[in-house]
């Protein structure tokens, strides 16, 4: 992508750098406080050679994957960066010792979060990604031809860097023209916006500790919604059905409260995420309605590009808001 289309993050204010807590950062994570990189045999205290992702957003269980090389280390303004070569998921972009992505399964998280709300509504043409600054959801928004503005603000701009660096095929999304990159706070960049600007806001936040919080709570939802159109759709990030039902139902409510058409749960299995699934929160405005579950703007699975889709297809996308009884029992409760 051009330079002239960044934005600096003067234009948006930035959130203050989040602050370790107490238990909650992982052996990797403590690893990556050293300017050098350490030997991955260093990474995990209990292990050698492997990282293991430890937080109390799921306590008493770790994921691990063994690492064969460690390849970025760094500090930013906001959070831990780090980059690692394992020996089964390829490339792994982790921040403050959390998961991000992986090269093996990335794309089970990417092209569902854009194409459950991208394909539930007829030609989509502006499209804003809030978070996501590894590009994969920019990467698989270009995928649709009716989209004429797609636009991106991410607070770190490390994490566009890194993943340019070391992830160029997720990274892709940056180089659509049709790309333009803010440098900021997404919550303050969204205050900003007009009423009505956007047909679809996909927000790909981490998980709700440190700067993340405010993108689950009820003044986000209401920006997210003052800044669609009327029919317009949200896709947000919501946390696994195994782990964080109770954050699940805070997301419902909210939700509720403020988006006057559909509100849906969907889920996805992403191996490396903590307990192998992640969810998404779909809503859409009071407007022209939206039925999630059956898409009317179908994308081809081989639509031209260098990579073809590996996961999304009509079927998995009705499938995904299919809930196990437990799941769907408390989800449907909140909506009475």
């Amino acid at each position: 992508m051009a330079e002239d289309g960044v934005v600096g993050s003067a234009d948006f204010p930035a959130k203050r750098p989040r602050e370790e807590e107490e238990n909650c950062v992982s052996s990797a994570a403590a690893a990556m406080e050293t300017e050098t990189a350490k030997d991955p045999d260093c990474v995990s205290g209990v292990i050698p050679g492997w990282f293991s992702e430890i937080s109390p957003m799921w306590p008493g269980e770790a994921h691990s994957l063994k690492i064969e090389k460690i390849l970025f280390q760094g500090k930013s303004d906001y959070q831990n960066v780090m980059v690692f070569q394992s020996s089964t998921y390829g490339k792994v972009l982790v921040l403050d010792g959390v998961i991000q992505l992986t090269e093996r399964d990335e794309c089970a998280y990417q092209e569902m979060i854009t194409h459950l709300p991208l394909c539930s509504i007829p030609n989509p043409k502006k499209v804003l990604v809030i978070g996501g600054g590894d590009g994969g959801v920019l990467r698989e928004v270009a995928r649709h031809s009716s989209v004429e503005q797609i636009d991106i603000c991410e607070i770190d701009k490390m994490v566009v860097d890194v993943s340019k660096q070391f992830f160029p095929r997720v990274a892709i999304g940056y180089e659509d023209p049709r790309v333009t990159l803010n440098v900021g706070d997404g919550v303050a960049f969204l205050r900003a916006v007009p009423a009505g600007t956007y047909d679809a806001i996909i927000v790909d936040s981490s998980d709700p500790i440190g700067p993340a919080q405010e993108l689950f709570e009820k003044p986000f939802f209401q920006s997210v919604a003052n800044a669609l159109r009327p029919g317009g759709v949200v896709c947000t990030q919501a946390e696994s059905i195994w782990l964080h039902m109770h954050i699940i139902e805070d997301i419902v409510s909210n939700c509720h409260q403020i988006f006057k058409g559909s509100v849906n749960y969907a889920w996805t299995t992403v191996p490396t995420y903590p307990s192998g699934v992640i969810g998404f929160m779909l809503c859409s405005t009071e407007g022209p309605p939206v039925d999630f579950k059956h898409p009317v703007n179908p994308i081809a699975e081989n639509d031209g590009s260098k990579d073809p889709l590996k996961f999304y297809n009509s079927e998995i996308h009705t499938a995904a808001f299919c809930l196990p009884s437990f799941a769907k029992k408390v989800i449907e409760s909140m909506a009475k």
